[in-house]
């Protein structure tokens, strides 16, 4: 099978979740399949500190756009193994530290980031998402 340009659902868990103004809002704790094997929801984990506060939230996938390219902001710490340098473009998520590693995205069958279309205290003010229901 050529499945190659897909992404492993394994690797989705634990991406940060960004707004269009390069806010992180949370993380994809859980991807949640309908029994025809479909994505149903995405649960996202949001507010909190250090896990403290944390709440989950479930959207719908078409709520999120996955991204490949590192998040913008306005400086850049690129890291390698001898040298740290700042270009005042493009910065590396927290959990992409290494250059080389972002040089490899293609083939690691994940996207850097998601982006969703909400602020922090919408997110808040979203029903928390609950297994038992």
């Amino acid at each position: 099978m050529a499945l190659k340009g897909n992404w492993r659902a394994s690797k989705l868990m634990g991406l940060d979740v960004y707004n269009e103004k390069n806010e992180k809002l949370g993380d994809v704790n859980e991807i949640i399949l309908d029994k025809s094997g479909k994505v149903a929801a995405v649960v996202i984990g949001v507010g909190g500190f250090l896990g403290m506060g944390e709440h989950d939230i479930a959207v719908s996938m078409d709520k999120l756009k996955f991204v490949e390219e590192p998040v913008r902001t306005s400086t850049t710490s690129t890291t390698s193994r001898d040298t740290t340098t700042t270009t005042g473009t493009t910065a590396a998520p927290a959990n992409r530290t290494d250059a080389n590693a972002r040089a490899d995205r293609t083939t690691d069958w994940v996207p850097d980031h998601a982006v969703m279309n909400a602020d922090k205290e919408q997110l808040k003010a979203m029903p928390q998402f609950k297994y038992s229901d």
